[in-house]
Formats: structure tokens, sequence, C-alpha cells
């Protein structure tokens, strides 16, 4: 009888104890409702943004350029590259920027190319575009221009008929360049139609005439070449979308090297004729580190003869003879025909 009356007492403890404990909590909220909640990744919210946009309408590269802030925050680059005899950064060797910038240096989808023939091989691969603080800052009768010559860019870029390609699309053609210092001198050769150009150190004076590659002085900025370049013919473009300058274009060059195989270029463009403030690019460049990598010759005049010059010249297709043959007198088919080997007889 005690074992049992002890038995009960416990168990009505124990139910007391349970009782007492589910009042306790349920007076208070549950931390699942109290928690604050978690906030969204900027993955997550830009997926969100980017399926929004689309039911509006707006381009994918084009939205998720615009989420990215419009300033990037300044980056500490502590990296210290090699040394050159005279104490600055050795940045010799052999880069390329590795984009699609040369097809349109701001945000753009994916779309077929200029060439329907060419199906997938012409085809344009989407980018984020190069441009920071997004599109560009055209003036309106610019913008107009613009259109124009995206429209009609296999008739006016000047790429198309093998032209030097200026500064800076020189860097991001898609071809490999090479980089040569000295402490007077740094040479930039270019793997695109022998194109080059020569950065002279401290150099004050002025250019003599324009020209296709510009004019380009340079100076040391800790261990940034910062290289300014005027007097570029107004002839280039900056891509195959049809962004254009002006005579009036300057441009401002920055290299710093990140690393051992990378550098990051930056662009400042200044053009008042065109756009109604400076602007700017950056992408990173990266070294070429194939065994025996050098520069190989791509001269393209040949690739644009006919298409240029077709018309003038002297030599005709086989189609074109053959036409103007048949329009030449012939002579009778019974007259007798003279064997030219044959010598007159006296």
């Amino acid at each position: 009888m005690q074992a049992s009356a002890r038995n009960i007492a416990v168990r009505i403890e124990a139910a007391l104890t349970l009782t007492l404990c589910a009042l306790w909590l349920g007076a208070f909220p549950s931390w699942a409702q109290t928690a604050p909640a978690p906030a969204k990744s900027p993955v997550t919210a830009t997926a969100q943004t980017t399926r929004g946009g689309q039911a509006a309408g707006t381009t994918q590269a084009a939205r998720t350029a615009a989420a990215a802030p419009a300033t990037a925050a300044p980056k500490t680059i502590t990296y210290r590259a090699p040394r050159t005899p005279d104490g600055r950064p050795n940045l010799s060797g052999i880069w390329q920027a590795i984009n699609n910038a040369e097809w349109d240096i701001q945000a753009h989808d994916a779309k077929a190319g200029p060439i329907v023939v060419m199906g997938a091989w012409g085809g344009i691969q989407p980018d984020l575009g190069v441009v920071e603080g997004g599109a560009l800052p055209y003036r309106p009768e610019a913008l107009k221009k613009k259109k124009e010559n995206e429209a009609n860019a296999l008739a006016l870029d000047p790429e198309v008929k093998c032209f030097l390609p200026g500064i800076p699309r020189a860097t991001y053609m898609g071809f490999p360049f090479q980089i040569t210092q000295s402490a007077q001198y740094v040479a930039f050769t270019y793997g695109y139609d022998f194109a080059s150009r020569v950065v002279n150190i401290g150099m004050k004076s002025k250019a003599p005439v324009d020209s296709w590659m510009g004019w380009s002085s340079g100076k040391w900025e800790g261990d940034t070449l910062v290289v300014d370049v005027t007097a570029q013919v107004e002839d280039t473009w900056f891509d195959r979308a049809g962004d254009y300058h002006s005579d009036e274009l300057h441009v401002v060059e920055r290299y710093t090297p990140t690393s051992p195989d990378s550098l990051l270029y930056e662009v400042t463009v200044d053009d008042p004729k065109v756009y109604t403030r400076p602007w700017k690019m950056s992408m990173p460049l990266y070294r070429r580190l194939e065994k025996n990598m050098q520069l190989l010759d791509y001269n393209c005049v040949p690739f644009v003869e006919e298409l240029m010059y077709g018309h003038l010249r002297k030599v005709q297709t086989p189609e074109e003879k053959a036409r103007e043959d048949s329009t030449l007198p012939t002579a009778p088919s019974d007259a007798p025909v003279k064997n030219p080997d044959e010598e007159e007889q006296p």
C-alpha cells in the first residue's frame, strides 16, 4: 500500500510539473515569432528583380548591370609587382582581355549576329558590360547617331575595313597584345593589324597631327602606369555596337598590377561633343601563360581588298570575262584558221 501511494504521488507531481511548464511557455511568444526575419541575400534579391524585369520587357544584361552600385568602392591593392632596374613595376608580357566588350561595351543580351547565313557561328554572347555607372551619357543628337551606326555597322564600322582600332578599343578586341618597357618608354604591340604605339614617360609635347592610335604620354603614380592619350582621329569606334566619339576625344588609361598574372585596366573617356560628362570603363587583363606564347601576324588588309577595291580591279572573274568574250566579234566558221606557230615561207 505504501508503494502504491508513493507511485501515485510521483505521478501527480510529474503531471503538475508538466502542466506548470506548459502554462509558463504559453505565456510568451515563441522564438520563431520574435526572431527577426532573415535579410534577403543579394543573389536572391537580384533574381527576384530579374524575374520582375523580364515581365516588364527589360533586357536581362541591362537589368543585372543596373542592379550593381553606380560606383564601385575603391579597393586597396596590396600586391607588389616585380621591379625593373629603374625600380618601376614590371608590366612586360603578353596580355589579353577576356570579355565581349568588342561587340558592345555596355550591358547586352545574346542576339543573332549581322550575317544571317553564319547562324550560331555569328551569334553575339551576352555580357554585363565594362562601363561603370550605367548607360553612356550621350547627348540627344549623339545618341541618334549611335543608333544609326549600330543599324549600319557592317557598312560604317572602321574595323570592317581593317582600319586601326584606336585607344581603348585595341585593348579589348579579343587579340593579345604585348607590353615592353624601359625607363623612358613603354611600347604596346597589338595582335590586330600590326597596330602599335609608344608611351613616352614624362613627355609634355603635343601631337604634330592626329592619328589612328593617338599620341600617348605617360607617368607613374605608385605602381600604376597612367597614360594620357590625345590626338586620335574621329573615325574610330569603341565597339561594334556603334558607340563612337568625336575629334575632341581625351582618354586616360590606368594599368595597375593586381597579381603576377593580372592587371586592372581602367579608362576615363572625356568628349564634350558627344557626351554630357566623362565616363569610365574597367576590366581585368590576363597574362597569356601558354608555352612559347608570342604574337602572331593578323594582316587583315588582304581580307578586305575585294570588299573595298573589287570594283576597281583589272583582273576579271571568270564569269565577267566570259560575259565580255561573248560580246566580241568572231570569225566566220568557214574561214581558214592560221597557225601562229607556222613560219611564213618566202
